[in-house]
């Protein structure tokens, strides 16, 4: 109706502008690039068009939910077909536009893994359309403090990342842009990755796919919002609506968190409990976390113990805590005598730790802001990781340093978070490489059991 012939525009108005009842809100330690960030298409459709389909495995069977939509979506044939596996199903949608097509995951189906990224193009076709998606296959699940990938205990070697471009200033935005940051990843030795604190491009999942790395995705529920007000919870539930029905087929997204670091007082728990509900009646074949804090329990000042008891971690699955002994309080080496306990049997993830280093900045390990206090912090905490009882994964913050408002240190910080393993430009930190020998020596202890 709106359509001319001849050429026609289109005018895309965006509004970046931060409000307090806003998802995230004004409080933030991130740059929130203003602009069009992600790629924009127009797509063309027939009048009854393939709208949607996902599909998940377990250990018995794989489900394809396919949506039709149109005048005719009622009623209608559709075939789902995997020509890898020689392999084609039809069913016809019921009043809604809705079929489900069922498949017996007998041994042909290859199971995805950072090991073996095994994807295979699923195609549904209807009369009029047809729509093709790269899946893989793999199901995941929790055994008290475990994480089983495809039925077999996984640790989680992770990393961090802002969605930064590594090589250049700005938003990484291209489908190059995800594989550098991946396969820096990759290179530090990692087999997951926690995208924070808000939904990366699709090309990050994709690649992550292609690349073999598991994935937290995240909402920026984060720090300081509006918990009592309705609107900011419709708004949360949608960030989580719209990531996890773009990204329900990915088989690299092992985890959706709906927070950071927001506190655990009753009306911020009811808020979490509200977004952790909504995830597990949209996903109930992922795992639900979100970034925590723990007690600490002081004796003579210094921590001795720390205590997951956040209200969260009651319908949470895996169970995260962030933790910065050594930088924003106590002494690093006060992790040698601290301890973790959790108030439910369930997965832990040291979700983050670290400290701003200034890369080339040389001296004693005593000084902040030196590559050599990094290593300090670093050393001391994976070695304190190394006997956290049940530790099901770390992810340090983070790959890259990143632009902050928040960090203005002049003549150190410069606007910058320095707490990346590479920095701003992607050259790389002394760090990387100690945490790199990490995660080689986790790797072979874990393959030698």
């Amino acid at each position: 109706d709106v359509l001319r012939d001849g050429a026609n525009d289109v005018t895309v108005r965006v509004n970046n502008e931060r409000r307090p009842d806003g998802v995230p809100a004004m409080n933030t330690d991130w740059w929130n690039y203003g602009g069009v960030t992600r790629s924009v298409r127009l797509v063309e459709t027939p009048a009854t068009f393939v709208r949607d389909l996902a599909i998940s495995l377990d250990p018995a069977r794989a489900t394809a939910r396919i949506r039709l939509d149109g005048p005719a979506s009622n009623g209608a044939r559709v075939q789902l077909a995997i020509d890898e596996l020689s392999l084609s199903r039809e069913e016809q949608t019921d009043e809604q536009g809705y079929a489900t097509i069922v498949i017996d995951a007998d041994d042909r189906i290859e199971r995805w893994s950072p090991e073996n990224p095994r994807l295979y193009d699923v195609v549904v076709a209807s009369e009029e359309d047809t729509l093709t998606d790269r899946v893989g296959f793999r199901t995941i699940e929790t055994r008290g403090s475990e994480i089983l990938l495809n039925g077999e205990p996984v640790f989680l070697r992770g990393i961090c990342i802002h969605e930064e471009a590594l090589s250049r200033e700005g938003r990484a935005t291209s489908e190059s842009d995800a594989r550098e940051l991946l396969l820096l990843a990759k290179d530090l030795g990692c087999n997951y990755v926690r995208l924070a604190h808000y939904p990366h491009s699709e090309f990050m999942v994709r690649m992550a796919d292609e690349l073999g790395l598991l994935a937290w995705a995240e909402i920026p529920v984060y720090w300081t919002l509006d918990y009592d007000n309705p609107n900011t919870l419709a708004e949360a539930k949608t960030h989580l609506t719209e990531v996890i029905e773009r990204d329900r087929n990915r088989a690299s997204v092992i985890i959706w968190s709906i927070g950071n670091e927001t506190g655990d007082d009753s009306v911020r728990t009811a808020f979490r409990n509200a977004l952790g509900e909504h995830v597990k009646a949209l996903d109930s074949t992922r795992l639900l976390s979100a970034a925590m804090w723990a007690r600490a329990e002081l004796e003579d000042g210094r921590p001795v113990r720390f205590v997951v008891e956040d209200a969260f971690g009651e319908i949470a699955d895996v169970l995260a805590i962030n933790s910065y002994i050594g930088w924003y309080w106590a002494e690093v080496e006060d992790l040698r005598s601290c301890s973790v306990e959790r108030a439910w049997d369930k997965p832990l993830i040291l979700s983050e730790f670290g400290a701003g280093m200034k890369r080339g900045l040389r001296g004693p390990d005593t000084h902040r802001w030196t590559e050599d206090f990094g290593l300090r912090i670093y050393r001391e905490t994976l070695d304190w990781s190394t006997r956290i009882e049940g530790l099901a994964g770390i992810s340090p913050w983070i790959l890259k340093d990143f632009r902050s408002p928040r960090r203005q240190l002049t003549g150190v910080q410069d606007w910058y978070n320095l707490k990346g393993v590479v920095d701003h430009e992607g050259r790389r930190k002394e760090v990387f490489g100690l945490l790199r020998d990490h995660y080689r020596q986790v790797a072979e202890e874990r393959q030698s059991r």
